[in-house]
């Protein structure tokens, strides 16, 4: 079904490893929800220069701080001269730029460095693309997550705490920092009370049934809480399709040791599966591949 915007708001559809880029115009300026990978940052820089038609980016507003959100604030700030504004929770884990608290470094991950100039909390409010936004705690997959409602025309922005199949892997629970498969219940639940007539999510295209796709989100959750080792082993496979395909390609010899230098696939491998390092390797290849997330080319796994 076809989702109709507002033609004050655009949508940047992006494919991995960026989320998608949200553009909310007011006259001749600008706001941009999420800002892509870093590796993406001259790409994301292009488009929404392209996008802007001569408006003059004001700010960046983050969903999250999760790579794939946050690669692009600094390329856009020093292209574009914009504010960066956050959630109120990442104000210490930004300005210290702790890579372990960004999940940087467990997931094997990058990102430019930047400081954020404002934070945004929730039960503020956000005036973007001629409508009033208001923000909301959506913890789970990132503690400190905010999602952006708009009453007036139903419109939520999601970023990973729901798409049309699921939400995004729930770090906290996984890393024992945080019971996240409680929290993410508490999300799903709240985003169930809202009005909401179309979501635009962190990644893929915006859609219009939230009832379907919460009742889907809540399906998986209770299959996670139910097996915590099914969670450990999505999370395994995510991480690495996400570490592959930045590197594009890996000698299919090497897979089982570039395995063991992403620290938080071994944490998990270790807590909850206990598989040895060949097996790990085998398991995540053979699946991987089944699933069209690999393939096999002149001695290569290659990510698809």
């Amino acid at each position: 079904m076809s989702v109709s915007l507002p033609s004050t708001l655009q949508v940047l559809e992006r494919g991995w490893l960026s989320a998608n880029n949200i553009l909310g115009f007011d006259g001749d300026q600008a706001t941009l929800i999420d800002s892509g990978y870093v590796t993406h940052a001259a790409q994301t820089v292009a488009l929404v220069r392209h996008a802007l038609q001569g408006r003059q980016l004001t700010r960046i507003v983050n969903t999250h701080s999760h790579s794939d959100h946050i690669g692009g604030n600094a390329a856009l700030k020093a292209a574009l001269g914009c504010e960066i504004v956050v959630p109120a929770g990442l104000h210490a884990t930004i300005a210290d730029w702790d890579e372990e608290a960004l999940l940087l470094s467990p997931l094997g991950q990058q990102a430019a460095r930047f400081q954020h100039d404002r934070l945004i909390g929730a039960g503020d409010e956000l005036e973007m693309g001629g409508l009033v936004w208001q923000a909301h705690a959506a913890p789970g997959h990132d503690m400190e997550a905010l999602v952006y409602f708009n009453p007036e025309r139903r419109i939520l922005i999601s970023g990973d705490a729901l798409w049309e199949n699921g939400f995004g892997v729930i770090f906290p629970e996984l890393l024992g920092e945080a019971d996240g498969l409680r929290h993410t219940r508490t999300t799903l639940e709240m985003l169930g009370r809202l009005p909401i007539d179309v979501v635009i999510p962190g990644h893929g295209a915006p859609f219009v049934d939230a009832e379907a796709a919460l009742l889907r989100a809540f399906r998986r959750l209770d299959n996670f809480t139910a097996q915590i080792d099914k969670l450990a082993w999505h999370a395994i496979k995510v991480i690495v399709v996400f570490a592959l395909l930045e590197r594009q390609r890996i000698l299919a010899d090497e897979f089982p040791s570039y395995l063991q230098t992403l620290p938080f696939a071994v944490d998990v491998n270790r807590r909850y599966l206990g598989l040895s390092e060949g097996e790990l390797a085998s398991r995540v290849e053979r699946e991987l591949l089944m699933v069209n997330a690999l393939r096999r080319e002149a001695g290569y796994l290659v990510a698809a």
